[in-house]
């Protein structure tokens, strides 16, 4: 290519004042490559604890729900725990409250309500809940005092004083039907309990087993 015809500024202005080629000049103005950064695939965290979710021995009595299963991975966080609950085989599009629980079956003893889990359309659900799920999970009322009273239907309406008791650990994990209804239809008794928001729960569904006489939330250090 002849540049004879360019000004000298021009020639300058590309670089060509030294006898550069265009070749060279487009070569300079060529971008560098640039290597893609390879995405580092997260692993997925070692849960510091796993248990089983079997079934209840209201469900087992009444030989209802036999494919019902569950689980439930706790990992360690900060001044917290993650608890992911996943179950199985249970009625397709129904809904069951989550308790932290003295005791596996009845009467169960002290217990507070976690959270909702549903099922999908296969009798599958999954839930994560955040909270205190070791060794120093407990209760403890160091005093009577009176209590809001909320729901007063019978057959179970709030206490107005809550009863005082030392620290009590609450180890196990438990699901109950929603509704009496609902657990009538799968086959379960049709008997009413306090074991949701209003107290108007079915009979519980699935449970965990103790690990070396307790629950196993009871495995996991602080």
């Amino acid at each position: 290519m002849d540049h004879s015809g360019l000004s000298g500024w021009t020639r300058r202005r590309l670089g060509l004042a030294g006898g550069a080629s265009a070749a060279g000049i487009l070569g300079l103005l060529r971008p560098f490559p640039i290597e893609a950064k390879k995405k580092k695939k997260k692993k997925n965290p070692k849960p510091d604890l796993v248990a089983t979710l079997v079934r209840s021995r209201a469900a087992v009595g009444a030989n209802c729900i036999p494919d019902a299963e569950g689980k439930i991975e706790i990992f360690k966080l900060n001044g917290v725990e993650k608890m992911n609950v996943s179950v199985s085989g249970l009625p397709p599009n129904t809904e069951f409250d989550a308790f932290i629980i003295q005791v596996p079956d009845a009467q169960f003893g002290l217990t507070w309500y976690q959270g909702d889990l549903s099922t999908d359309k296969n009798g599958s659900g999954k839930q994560t809940f955040i909270g205190r799920f070791n060794i120093e999970t407990f209760i403890v009322a160091p005093g009577s005092e009176p209590a809001p009273v909320v729901h007063n239907d019978p057959p179970f309406p709030d206490a107005n004083t809550n009863p005082p008791t030392a620290p009590v650990h609450t180890f196990h994990v438990g699901l109950w039907f929603n509704s009496a209804a609902d657990a009538a239809k799968a086959g379960c008794p049709d008997t009413e309990t306090p074991f949701n928001g209003d107290h108007t729960a079915g009979v519980q569904a699935l449970k965990t087993e103790d690990v070396n006489g307790r629950g196993p939330l009871a495995q996991l250090s602080s």
